[in-house]
């Protein structure tokens, strides 16, 4: 018999379709939070089932269980850890653990896609182009290489997991998957798949507006109140406000935080350890603990969310070489402009002594430091035509 203890997202549902179409009904599948493994894994190796191989996917268990596994698998028990997230590579240093962040040709891994190989070449599973093209985009989507290679078949599936119940995601892909031929989604599913692309869309500029920004140790964060699309949402929102290092997103509901970036410069795998969490350098998550809630809810519930920036300007662009204008809650009005190789900062029509390598360079300063926002193209029409004015007299 095989037990599987996987997690409860696409990628470790994902190890459990591929555990049964391996095992069939001779393996038990489990999927958990990731403060809820560590509860199972105790739970099994209370009772000592040395007759039951355990699998362990997409999730890695705490210091006291990672010696009671080695106890367990000393003393002839079967165990299998396969996990790809950074703070889990320690487990390498046993037999039964298998971590690997990045493969040899220098791709991201995912726990299914390192599950699926285990499998076959075990002799578990007989590998199929089906098989092949589902792993690949769950891999895409869980290491978010499908952006990159516009891979939107990956965030679809991703949809499809959160639309329908687990067991109905299940059934629906192994009957697929046991066909062979090539990964496809059915007339059904294509339709509401558009119906929830246009519903995410909505929600991302909902909580757009209330985005709120606030210094936490040496890095800017945007922090926002959200209980869908964690991962879209927090991608989406880093690009649109490129000057916060990273995303938090707080579910008060599940008591629960996630945190994305898209700069490398910001590994939020430590941010998230600083509070009990783990996972990888781009997108991260912990439960909320009592420290957590005092940075990400009492220190931000006060403040007011960022203004966001004019969307539909044809003069007023950012890196415009007439200079780009912004406003800021306490009504200065800057000019940021390029002289020769570096920028420079007006405020209120005033040069100041701020000299930036970069366009970049200097939003991020405005920014930061005063909440500031694209202002429409009539706002910047005048603000020229006075700054003539000026120079005239």
């Amino acid at each position: 018999m095989y037990k599987l203890l996987s997690h409860n997202d696409l990628d470790g549902v994902s190890c459990g379709i591929l555990a049964k179409l391996a095992f069939g009904k001779q393996v038990q599948v489990r999927y958990n939070s990731v403060s809820g493994l560590d509860r199972e894994v105790a739970w099994f190796l209370e009772k000592s089932d040395r007759g039951t191989f355990l699998l362990i996917t997409d999730l890695s268990v705490n210091e006291e269980n990672e010696k009671r596994l080695e106890e367990f698998y000393q003393g002839g028990g079967k165990v299998q850890l396969i996990d790809h997230h950074k703070t889990a590579i320690h487990l390498n240093d046993y037999s039964w653990g298998h971590v690997v962040v990045e493969n040899e040709e220098g791709n991201l891994t995912s726990a299914t896609s390192l599950f699926y190989e285990y499998l076959v070449q075990e002799g578990y599973l007989t590998a199929n182009q089906a098989i092949d093209e589902y792993v690949e985009l769950v891999r895409q989507y869980d290491t978010w290489e499908w952006e990159k290679n516009e891979n939107y078949e990956a965030h679809r599936l991703n949809a499809l997991f959160f639309l329908v119940s687990i067991d109905e995601f299940e059934e629906k892909m192994m009957e697929r998957l046991q066909e062979g031929n090539h990964f496809y989604f059915d007339e059904f599913e294509n339709k509401i798949l558009v119906m929830e692309d246009n519903k995410m869309e909505r929600y991302i500029r909902r909580k757009r507006r209330e985005l709120i920004q606030h210094k936490i140790g040496n890095f800017y964060a945007g922090v926002v109140f959200a209980e869908s699309y964690h991962s879209e949402l927090g991608n989406e929102l880093g690009k649109d406000c490129p000057h916060l290092d990273y995303i938090a997103i707080v579910n008060i509901g599940s008591r629960r935080m996630g945190f994305r970036t898209i700069h490398d410069y910001v590994d939020v795998s430590e941010i998230a350890g600083e509070y009990g969490g783990g996972g990888h350098e781009k997108a991260s998550g912990c439960t909320m603990t009592q420290s957590a809630y005092h940075s990400f809810v009492e220190e931000t519930f006060h403040l007011e969310p960022l203004r966001e920036d004019a969307r539909r300007n044809r003069y007023n662009t950012k890196g415009n070489a007439f200079g780009t204008l912004y406003s800021s809650k306490t009504e200065s009005i800057f000019l940021l402009y390029q002289e020769n190789e570096t920028w420079h900062l007006e405020e209120n029509q005033q040069k100041t002594s701020h000299v930036f390598s970069s366009f970049q360079e200097g939003e991020n300063y405005l920014k930061r430091n005063y909440e500031a926002w694209l202002v429409r193209d009539d706002q910047y029409v005048h603000y020229l035509i006075d700054k003539i004015k000026l120079k005239r007299w």
